[in-house]
């Protein structure tokens, strides 16, 4: 089932694989989000992995003392597909439109121009990138958007995750 605020890239079908390569892989939905107090400051990660077809779910949050809140965004999505065991198809949920553009649109010519951006500018954030690239290898994935703070459910629950590990570590 679609969440009304999810939007579809034009080249990650919302419907089952038509790719013969997904066919015997787990299908998995992740959910994920970043928070950060201060930009930069005290920030959290958060995902949460739902297997549809057993209805098993797992979520997990971190954190960092200083970084951004694109840094957490993309440690979200890095941890929740390091903690997938084997190969899968994945039907990713952001509402960063960085982490998803950046996966969909602009990492293949990033990658062409030895990761730096069209205006030769190294790429922001390349150590995740790099290890986000290393990640998907593995996965076919399909992206959607989901517009932050209007009441998905799995958002919000990362949201209140990746806050609750930033207020942490801001505390400290």
């Amino acid at each position: 089932m679609t969440h009304p605020h999810t939007t579809h890239a034009p080249t990650s079908p919302a419907g089952p694989s038509t790719n013969p390569a997904a066919e015997g892989k787990p299908h998995i939905h992740l959910f994920t989000d970043g928070a950060c107090h201060g930009n930069p400051g005290p920030g959290g990660w958060a995902y949460l992995l739902r297997h549809p077809a057993s209805g098993k779910e797992r979520e997990a949050s971190g954190g960092e003392a200083q970084t951004t809140n694109n840094r957490m965004e993309l440690l979200a999505v890095i941890e929740g597909l390091g903690s997938l065991n084997r190969p899968c198809l994945v039907d990713l949920y952001s509402d960063s439109q960085y982490v998803l553009k950046g996966l969909n649109e602009w990492m293949a010519g990033w990658k062409r121009n030895g990761w730096r951006t069209s205006g030769k500018q190294p790429v922001k954030n390349q150590d995740l990138w790099r290890r986000l690239d290393d990640l998907i290898q593995m996965h076919e994935l399909r992206f959607h958007w989901i517009r932050g703070h209007t009441g998905h459910p799995e958002n919000e629950r990362c949201d209140e995750l990746a806050t609750l590990a930033a207020q942490a570590l801001g505390r400290g």
